[in-house]
């Protein structure tokens, strides 16, 4: 049980802290990036230990692929990134209201100026590269400093956010997606199977490839 809540609340301060930077602190592009980077690299150190610091549930598909995790305790780390993700952007939706702002803009991921198509392989390719990255830092193959693995992951995603933000709203995550969708609605909840399908598929990948670079 205290791997899943390690889950929950981490993925609560990755989503809560994330989209806060971008509907109440309403920053740019640097501070959005580095608000999800940060948050990341806060949540991997304080809960890490206890789950692994997936909070992401394509990063828990890659794990599960490379046997770092069983299906009974990937199935539970995904109900509970969902969970986590629904109350952060619950809590945010709140301070929202409370501030007499739209409660339709959550910080939710949405593309308008691409094709589901071209989304579909930003989301992918920008996926496919931070597991990789994950998969890489934390892997035992090749001696990395563990201390380091959550600061070079919390600056890969931030640097894969500048990338990715004006094209999908960069989410690599399908769980950062459902929670502000699910509250705002609209376009962002009919387009949540992009920010569903394509992590996933990017999560795949880099599993695939971590794994040609550990053998």
């Amino acid at each position: 049980m205290k791997k899943y809540l390690a889950e929950f609340f981490g993925t609560l301060i990755l989503i809560m802290l994330g989209t806060a930077s971008v509907v109440i602190a309403k920053g740019n592009v640097l501070t959005i990036a580095f608000a999800f980077g940060l948050a990341v690299t806060i949540s991997a150190y304080s809960f890490g230990a206890i789950s692994g610091g997936h909070f992401n549930p394509a990063v828990t598909t890659a794990m599960f692929i490379n046997r770092k995790i069983d299906a009974k305790d990937a199935l539970g780390y995904i109900i509970a990134q969902f969970l986590g993700a629904t109350a952060g952007s619950a809590f945010v939706l709140y301070f929202v209201k409370s501030m007499g702002l739209a409660s339709n803009a959550l910080g939710q991921t949405d593309f308008t100026k691409i094709s589901p198509f071209t989304a579909l392989i930003v989301e992918i390719l920008a996926t496919f590269l931070f597991v990789t990255i994950i998969l890489l830092v934390t892997s035992d193959s090749f001696g990395n400093p563990p201390d380091l693995a959550g600061l070079v992951i919390g600056l890969a995603l931030a640097m894969l956010i500048v990338f990715a933000i004006n094209l999908t709203g960069a989410s690599l995550n399908p769980a950062r997606s459902f929670g502000p969708a699910i509250f705002a609605g609209g376009s962002a909840l009919k387009h949540f199977w992009v920010y569903l399908i394509a992590p996933e598929i990017g999560a795949v990948l880099a599993a695939f490839c971590a794994r040609f670079f550990e053998e």
